[in-house]
């Protein structure tokens, strides 16, 4: 058994476990000490995660090449169209199926950011955070500032301190790649739990929003990300479109943190053959920035708190909920509560009060065990598909050929 469960890919055996949670979460509940390994595996994976970009982008930065070629400016620019692109997507499905809530008095704990320059201070003052700090707390910005800052000055070190940053970077992605290695195990504990303990008679009431939100994503996912895809590498996007979707959207539906995420994500760019100057970069920045399920439920649930109260809506006024739900996005994850507790901050543009807006939000986390998982999974696998087509687009652009099917391997 143990020689036939080595020989199968990751992917494999990540189903395997799916599976065996399902069944172990219908007909055995009450097993919960079965749940340790989805908490041991997901806590691993947060307090390796802010090590790995540490090291890893002070390593790159340090020892850095100005002939190396990187791609952080167009894969930048990729994540910034998608997240407005998937807000679009939001607010013309919302229009085409409009959604009415039943609002109750439920309200959050967290206090909603007022405007966008609470949001902008906030993201500025985390990137300026102890970097002890912001490790712990898995503050991905600070961690990308401090590490560039701190590689930038070891430039000038001897090539014996440059090596040892180096041989460091690898020792921490073996320890990656050793936790990584438990995936299947750790999932079968977070889809254990996730069937034993929650119940979907909370969710049925608010059935057809959820369907809007997840056909949106599935929508941004499955059409304008390939589409955005082939326009840059003039190929069939699916087959990479679907090794991210397999590779990365599958962990982080469970995790349900783009944090924990990021090694796994780091893991697939390697074996496709990367630049690991660029996605040691991108991949954490991206779990930061690229936020197109969170604009996606921003935009969402906004507009269903407008037509659940008959507010008419300008298409001005339509198309700077796209702008500002996208720029909220982004500042998501330098939020306690992320993509939820922007919509207040949305629902602002309509006269909506502070107080139905709260009750929004606790509409959101009712709704939030598929909500945010999905949202997730569409977040972190795509910082994986555009960090990798942003590149397999500059070799094209070359001259370089690019051999999908070579570089899709398990």
């Amino acid at each position: 058994m143990l020689e036939f469960l080595k020989d199968l890919s990751l992917i494999k055996r990540i189903a395997l476990g799916i599976v065996i949670g399902i069944i172990f979460g219908i007909f055995l509940p009450k097993w919960t000490f079965l749940t340790i390994f989805g908490t041991l595996f997901v806590g691993a994976l947060k307090a390796i995660a802010p090590i790995l970009v540490f090291v890893l982008i002070l390593a790159s930065v340090a020892q850095h090449d100005v002939n190396n070629k990187t791609y952080i400016k167009p894969i930048l620019t990729l994540y910034l169209i998608a997240t407005l692109l998937a807000s679009v997507v939001a607010v013309v499905a919302s229009f085409i199926f409009p959604v009415e809530i039943t609002l109750h008095a439920i309200k959050s704990q967290q206090q909603a950011p007022q405007s966008v320059v609470e949001v902008l201070t906030t993201i500025l003052n985390n990137i300026v955070q102890n970097p002890l700090q912001a490790m712990i707390d898995g503050n991905y910005l600070s961690v990308l500032f401090w590490s560039a800052l701190i590689g930038f000055a070891l430039r000038h070190a001897s090539n014996s301190i440059k090596q040892a940053t180096h041989e460091i970077a690898q020792a921490i992605t073996h320890v990656v790649q050793i936790i990584i290695a438990f995936a299947p195990i750790g999932i079968f504990g977070l889809v254990f739990q996730s069937v034993a303990t929650t119940g979907l008679k909370g969710l049925l009431q608010y059935g057809q929003l959820l369907i809007l939100l997840v056909g949106s994503m599935l929508v941004v996912a499955l059409i304008i990300y390939p589409l955005m895809v082939y326009l840059l590498i003039r190929q069939n996007p699916y087959p990479l479109v679907f090794y991210c979707l397999k590779g990365s959207a599958i962990p982080a539906f469970f995790t349900r943190s783009s944090a924990a995420n990021i090694p796994i994500n780091m893991l697939l760019a390697k074996n496709m053959q990367l630049n690991e100057s660029s996605y040691s970069i991108s991949l954490p920045l991206g779990a930061t920035i690229n936020m197109g399920g969170a604009a996606v439920t921003i935009s969402t649930m906004t507009l269903a708190a407008v037509h659940t109260l008959g507010i008419q809506v300008s298409p001005v006024l339509t198309l700077i909920l796209c702008v500002l739900s996208a720029l909220s996005a982004c500042g998501a994850s330098g939020i306690a509560g992320g993509s939820l507790l922007l919509i207040p901050l949305a629902c602002s543009l309509f006269g909506i009060s502070n107080d139905i807006a709260i009750q929004v939000v606790g509409v959101g986390f009712i709704i939030g065990v598929i909500q945010d998982a999905v949202e997730t999974a569409i977040n972190s696998s795509s910082d994986i598909l555009f960090t990798a087509s942003a590149e397999f687009a500059a070799l094209r652009k070359a001259g370089q050929e690019v051999n999908l099917k070579e570089r899709l391997k398990d």
